[in-house]
């Protein structure tokens, strides 16, 4: 694929990639899975918070997002916040640079556009209106692709993610109630589609065979978070986090006393808390941790599980991909319509409000219609897999508009 004057074509991929989240870094895989297959001869770099992870582990050049590199630290003395405000500043300059060295910037799905965890204006929501406002001004196409949207409470939060939305030129969602949200938020969504979440286009493991009905119940596998709420949540964020890590505690503790094995999956390197607190909890040789570096790594625990109890968004389509029984702690709306729209919409359970007794009953229930939700998932993920096929032709006719628009080619998934 080549520019009209015969050189390649650049893209650019962009996001808080390679920082330690596996459902980013995931998103990031699906899509260059896709300029890989469809694009082949695209010069492709990022714009990242982890650039050193992203160029070891997907072999592409990469930048760092901050010129600060204490962007992430909290600023209290006034060294430092006068540092980090010239960072903001030396910002603009940085991101319209990388900017203009391209054709097209991709941001791969990820919730861009939502702040259902703790956000600050100031930080990812200031650097992706940078990054809108550069490719405007400078005529590069950004393209939000499959990305996360929520209604924001908070004024300068909600203004910054609204004129990025604006700014792009090409919007898809993750599920209908992101496009739903931009559009109470005054975005113009009339052109904007609805794909799955692009973590579905990864390849899936082998899932195991369901057990024997006479044979011992087998692992469980626990997907944990260092949950503290939502942006709206701060005032009581620790007493979230408790109620959500006692209930957990409790939950993993009754597995146990029947016999049951846990595997603990993270899906962010801050989960590792979460993880210390319930083995130093709860002491049982029954009860280990995994330490997955990338969604199949998930993915290879998740298939190899009678059934899942998850909380991270992405931890939940792992499971969902792999065709195995899931239920969800909720702490977004996303979340609830991610498993309505797979069919598992009966087996959500509050993250907030985590009850222990509850959601042993909840899980019961999931594992006793194991099967047939195995079947439904199975029916799903080939539906999910045509619809994300038709996500990526129109990537191709709405940012490659010179390159051939026969069907993108496709692993098998």
């Amino acid at each position: 694929m080549t520019a009209a004057d015969g050189t390649p074509v650049r893209v650019g991929v962009f996001g808080l990639l390679g920082s330690g989240n596996l459902g980013n870094d995931g998103s990031l895989e699906a899509v260059l899975g896709y300029l890989r297959a469809a694009h082949p001869e695209a010069v492709v770099d990022a714009l990242c918070g982890g650039p050193e992870a992203v160029t070891t582990r997907f072999g592409i050049p990469a930048t760092r997002l901050h010129w600060y590199r204490g962007e992430y630290r909290t600023a209290s003395r006034a060294g430092a916040i006068a540092a980090k405000g010239l960072g903001k500043f030396v910002d603009v300059f940085r991101t319209a640079a990388w900017v203009r060295r391209h054709d097209v910037v991709i941001v791969p799905g990820m919730g861009v556009l939502e702040a259902t965890l703790p956000l600050r204006p100031w930080g990812f929501p200031y650097s992706l209106f940078l990054l809108c406002a550069s490719g405007r001004l400078l005529r590069t196409r950004v393209a939000l692709v499959g990305v996360g949207a929520a209604t924001i409470g908070d004024r300068p939060t909600r203004a910054l993610v609204r004129w990025s939305a604006r700014l792009a030129a090409y919007r898809s969602y993750r599920d209908a109630q992101s496009r739903d949200a931009m559009r109470a938020m005054g975005v113009d969504t009339a052109r904007d589609e609805v794909h799955p979440d692009l973590a579905f286009a990864l390849p899936t493991p082998r899932a195991s065979a369901p057990s024997d009905p006479s044979a011992p119940p087998g692992p469980v596998c626990l997907g944990v978070m260092d949950f503290h709420g939502g942006n709206d949540d701060r005032a009581r964020a620790d007493e979230i986090y408790r109620r959500y890590l006692d209930g957990t505690v409790r939950f993993v503790r009754t597995l146990v006393e029947e016999g049951r094995a846990v595997r603990l999956l993270t899906g962010d390197e801050c989960d590792a808390s979460v993880v210390a607190a319930i083995l130093d909890a709860v002491d049982s040789a029954l009860v280990s941790a995994a330490e997955p570096s990338s969604l199949a790594d998930l993915m290879k625990e998740m298939a190899a599980a009678d059934s899942v109890v998850a909380i991270r968004y992405h931890n939940l389509i792992c499971a969902l991909k792999t065709g195995t029984p899931v239920l969800a702690l909720c702490y977004a709306a996303k979340s609830d319509a991610l498993m309505t729209e797979m069919g598992l919409g009966a087996y959500c359970h509050p993250a907030r409000e985590v009850d222990a007794d509850r959601l042993l009953e909840q899980f019961r229930a999931l594992e006793k219609r194991s099967a047939e939700l195995r079947r439904t998932l199975t029916e799903r993920n080939l539906a999910v897999s045509r619809q994300l096929d038709r996500q990526f032709d129109s990537l191709t006719a709405a940012l490659f508009p010179t390159a051939d628009h026969s069907p993108t080619p496709r692993k098998a998934s």
